[in-house]
Formats: C-alpha cells, structure tokens, sequence
C-alpha cells in the first residue's frame, strides 16, 4: 500500500484500488450504491432515499474534520470507477465499553465490486493506514450474522467474534482485531 497526501489529504493505494476522503461529487455514485436492494440486505435491510444518501456523505466528510481519519470512497485505480466505501470511524452505536471507545472497521461495495476481494483489499489499506497515522491498536465491527462475504473478509483481516447485539432490530455479531475480546451481549 502506498500513502500520499494531496493537500494534506490520504490518498490511499493498493495494487488495484485508491482510497481518497469522501465529497460531494460522490453522491450520485453513492446513492446508486445504497439504494440497491442486493447491497443493503444486511445493512439495514431496505435501499435509502436520495436525502439519506447525502446526510450518510455529509457525516462521513464530517468525520475527518471531527477525527482525522473516516471512511474512504474506493475506486479502481485503473479508470476510476466507483466501488464503495470502506474505512475506519466512530458510529456511537451505544453497545458499551468494549465497543464504542474503539475506531470501527467499516465497508460497504458496490454490486460490481463484489466477489473480487476488493473489499479485504480496501480494508486492509485503511487498517495499515490507521495504525501507522493514528497508531490504533484495536478496532471492532458490526456484521449482520447472514451476512457471509463480510464474515469471511473479517475473518481474513483477523477479526474475531466477541460478542452479539440487536441493532435497529436486527441481529449482529460484534468483532474486534488486536484487543480485548471482552464478552458483550446488550
């Protein structure tokens, strides 16, 4: 992974992928994302309306400034074209002391990304990134238990369960990487 900065900003490179802060040009590519049904089965279970889409980007911006680090927008590296959105943030989801403190492991790809290990490519950029700039030593996520292609990339990036919860009445598996490993059940 090579790291550069445009105008202070990470721009991240894989061998087949750039990961680079959020804006507002991302939103139609955005939005087409999170309003297919297929791509968000297990991340709230319904596509999102247009005014969803763009408060999603707008907190995503707005975490860099409050942070110093978020999600990024992932395109290929070799056309540019849209695949997701991966990274690293702060959700407050309100599941206790053994998840909130902690940066979470956060991604989401497009249809055409999918079944390609885009995702565990994009991921595993963020998590180098992250633990050089900001010296994070645990992160977590939150991964619908249906949700297998997500299980296998944590899985790959060395995350282990920990814990379960109910998230907007859903099911969810916690999992954390490099920490504590403490037992949760809100």
């Amino acid at each position: 992974m090579e790291g550069t900065h445009a105008r202070g900003e990470p721009v991240l490179e894989t061998e087949r992928l750039t990961l680079a802060r959020p804006t507002l040009a991302d939103l139609d590519e955005s939005h087409a994302m999170l309003s297919d049904a297929g791509v968000m089965a297990f991340i709230g279970g319904q596509p999102i309306r247009r005014e969803d889409a763009w408060n999603k980007l707008l907190r995503n911006i707005g975490h860099w400034t409050a942070f110093g680090y978020g999600i990024f927008t992932v395109r290929e590296k070799d056309g540019g074209r849209f695949l997701g959105e991966v990274g690293i943030a702060h959700f407050a989801r309100g599941f206790g002391a053994a998840f909130d403190p902690f940066p979470e492991a956060a991604w989401i790809l497009a249809a055409q990304g999918h079944g390609k290990g885009y995702a565990t490519e994009a991921v595993q950029a963020a998590h180098g990134w992250m633990a050089e700039v900001q010296g994070a030593e645990r992160t977590v996520c939150l991964i619908h238990p249906d949700n297998q292609p997500s299980r296998r990339v944590a899985e790959k990036l060395g995350y282990r369960r920990f814990g379960e919860v109910r998230y907007r009445d859903a099911p969810g598996i916690l999992f954390d990487r490099g920490g504590l490993g403490a037992e949760v059940t809100p």
